[in-house]
């Protein structure tokens, strides 16, 4: 059965998506992910983790500043330090985070705090050892102060006040990764109805896409729509036209788009966190030969993975289907990293698993049901400037996959006006430079005509040939009919004197 997708609003009618229920199973994963590792507990500086560890958000000013963090102790529920008013809020409107019992039980969940804002704070004063010294004294009252801690990202000044807390910092990205790698189902509907979004937006954008525009315009009018649409965070939208197509530059720009060029768009946003990574390539007003033959490969890279994927294929299946960096005129791998690559989609745009020829082949991973992932293709053409670029969003089911990318792909697209001309509508498939297009069709046109010309000059001489000889025949007929008319006359009076005779007789 397809994946369902719902409206924004609650309603009273029917179940949708249980925002209470993605707290709890998120929670319960991340736990379950601690228990079956080595760590005594984890620190969160990433508002990602963040979010899934503690369901709270502060918004995404905040996401590069590492100014909040979390903890969640084995056997242990979560406790947030976060930015000034911000756990005042969370107190007030987060109650899973509301650990009282109303007779001085433990305290809230939702507590103030803050880190060194990248350094910003002047070193001397203490704000990274009051960070330290905050987690030292939770993982002492839970009896976990020997334990390794595990990190996920983290300044120099903190993981340093935190050693010399005594406390044994390790990784602990994995135990975060692994929790979020499969999705809940909430987790999944939340997905799907983000990529639906972002349908809505290439609708938008093929409608607008013409000669004339620029590519900073098209994210401008792709991030309407989205916001429009209720999006919490349009990451980015990665707007590439032109001959800065090849190499993919992976941002846009202010660059005017031209008749007969090639644009690709990434379309990346966030919907209650969830993400989009999402790929489409156009042409503008025409496509050229290689163009299309440069879509048509990426496309068939596209459809050969999505062939395999199921439950208990692996990453390397994937990628082996995936030409070589060397293929596409790349020196290596690294060189060509993100051209022909997987990723895990959840609330990261990057998260596991992860498909790509430098680390799939020799480290592989077990696709299993519930994973959603982005696969995404591209193929320089041979005119050396252009290129294609697909990507599909797919969710793992029993028996295969399912797409949630639903804005069509599986043939190059066309934007912009249709030009019409003396003979009717302008081919699609031309060249940019009209002069290519009259080169060889002009010489077998020129044949052509002049062809069609000896053609009518000969019918011409038929028939001029043909009406010669029917005035010919014409003045014979009408001679025949003079000389058979004089007869009959002369018949008619020879027979008149006789009967004229008989009388007078």
């Amino acid at each position: 059965m397809a994946i369902r997708t719902y409206g924004p609003n609650a309603v009273d009618w029917e179940e949708r998506i249980d925002l209470d229920r993605l707290r709890g199973q998120r929670s319960a994963r991340l736990r379950e992910s601690l228990n079956r590792s080595r760590l005594g507990a984890v620190l969160s500086f990433d508002f990602a983790n963040i979010r899934y560890m503690t369901a709270t958000h502060i918004g995404t000013w905040a996401m590069d500043k590492l100014i909040r963090f979390a903890l969640l102790v084995r056997d242990g529920r979560p406790v947030v330090w976060d930015f000034g008013s911000a756990a005042r809020h969370h107190q007030l409107y987060n109650p899973w985070l509301d650990y009282g019992d109303g007779e001085g039980g433990p305290p809230t969940g939702a507590r103030a705090g803050i880190s060194t804002l990248r350094g910003a704070f002047h070193p001397d004063a203490g704000i990274a050892e009051d960070v330290a010294a905050k987690i030292a004294a939770e993982l002492r009252d839970h009896g976990l102060a020997g334990e390794p801690l595990g990190v996920d990202v983290a300044e120099m000044p903190v993981l340093a006040a935190l050693r010399a807390e005594g406390i044994d910092v390790v990784d602990g990205q994995q135990v975060f990764l692994e929790a979020r790698r499969i999705k809940t189902g909430d987790e999944i509907a939340l997905l799907t109805q983000a990529c639906a979004m972002v349908d809505a937006a290439y609708e938008e954008l093929y409608g607008y896409l013409r000669p004339g525009v620029r590519e900073n315009e098209c994210v401008g009018v792709v991030s309407k729509v989205l916001y429009d649409l209720g999006s919490e965070y349009v990451e980015g939208v990665n707007a590439i036209s032109g001959e800065r197509c090849s190499p993919h530059p992976h941002v846009y720009s202010d660059r005017l788009i031209r008749p007969g060029d090639p644009a690709f768009f990434d379309i990346l946003h966030s919907h209650l966190g969830y993400r989009t990574c999402y790929y489409r390539t156009f042409a503008v007003g025409s496509a050229s030969r290689a163009q299309r033959d440069a879509y048509v490969r990426c496309r068939e890279y596209m459809d050969e993975a999505i062939a395999l994927v199921r439950p208990g294929a692996t990453t390397a299946d994937i990628v082996r289907v995936w030409p070589r960096a060397e293929e596409f005129g790349f020196a290596d791998e690294t060189a060509a990293f993100a051209l022909q690559y997987g990723h895990g989609v959840g609330l990261s745009i990057w998260e596991k698993p992860i498909f790509s020829r430098l680390v799939s082949l020799d480290h592989p991973e077990v696709l299993e049901e519930g994973m959603v992932f982005a696969l995404e293709t591209y193929w320089p053409a041979a005119d050396g400037w252009s290129a294609a670029r697909i990507e599909e969003e797919l969710v793992v089911t029993v028996e295969g996959c399912e797409v949630i990318t639903k804005f069509p792909a599986e043939e190059l697209l066309v934007a912009g006006r249709k030009y019409w001309t003396v003979g009717g509508e302008l081919n699609t498939r031309r060249e940019a430079q009209s002069h290519l297009n009259t080169g060889d069709r002009a010489r077998a046109d020129f044949g052509d005509r002049t062809r069609a010309v000896t053609r009518e000059r000969a019918h011409a001489d038929t028939a001029d040939r043909a009406h010669a000889d029917t005035g010919d025949a014409s003045r014979a007929d009408g001679e025949d009919r003079s000389r058979a008319g004089a007869g009959e006359r002369s018949h008619a009076h020879t027979a008149d004197r006789r009967r004229t005779s008989h009388g007078d007789r």
